[in-house]
């Protein structure tokens, strides 16, 4: 009883939202979906939209990767979310947990450790929980991917663009 309740009570509460501006999806769900007053980011990764392009990524001739710079794919993904978030809502210090998947951890982590601070960690940033996984492979060919929720209370974000971290911009 309890449960159906719920369930649609949510139902009533959720919406889903599409980037025009974040690189689209590879499969047939939402870039985001709110319900209630938390936003759950699917899973995100470093494309560019509108086209294949990998940040940092060289390919062979069978597409597979050759080189990678996880650097370079960091800033990407980090790009994406944002870009994601404020099109449905939200702002960067509003995120609370972030899940991060890695396809190389031994060689990627600490390169992937040493920026996150930049951008999530210390005063004036969102200082989410996290957890970081290695994963065999990603659907694209791509190092790293990024699952976010944020919490944007009352229908709006809970931080203005203008207490937005320096280092994330708020240009396309």
């Amino acid at each position: 009883m309890c449960h159906s309740v719920l369930r649609r009570a949510f139902s009533f509460m959720s919406k889903s939202f599409e980037s025009s501006r974040a690189a689209e999806p590879v499969g047939a769900f939402p870039h985001a979906r709110r319900v209630g007053d938390l936003l759950f980011l699917s899973g995100i990764g470093p494309r560019v939209r509108g086209s294949k392009e990998i940040p940092g990524v060289t390919l062979d001739a069978g597409r597979n990767i050759a080189t990678y710079d996880i650097e370079k794919q960091c800033h990407a993904v980090f790009e994406n979310v944002r870009l994601v978030l404020e099109d449905a809502g939200a702002t960067w210090n509003d995120i609370v947990d972030v899940t991060v998947f890695l396809t190389d951890m031994k060689k990627d982590f600490a390169i992937f450790n040493r920026i996150y601070p930049k951008y999530f960690a210390g005063p004036g940033k969102p200082n989410p929980t996290r957890t970081t996984v290695e994963v065999g492979a990603l659907p694209t060919p791509i190092a790293i991917e990024l699952k976010v929720i944020a919490v944007c209370e009352g229908g709006g974000s809970l931080q203005s663009a203008a207490s937005r971290p320096s280092h994330i911009s708020s240009a396309v």
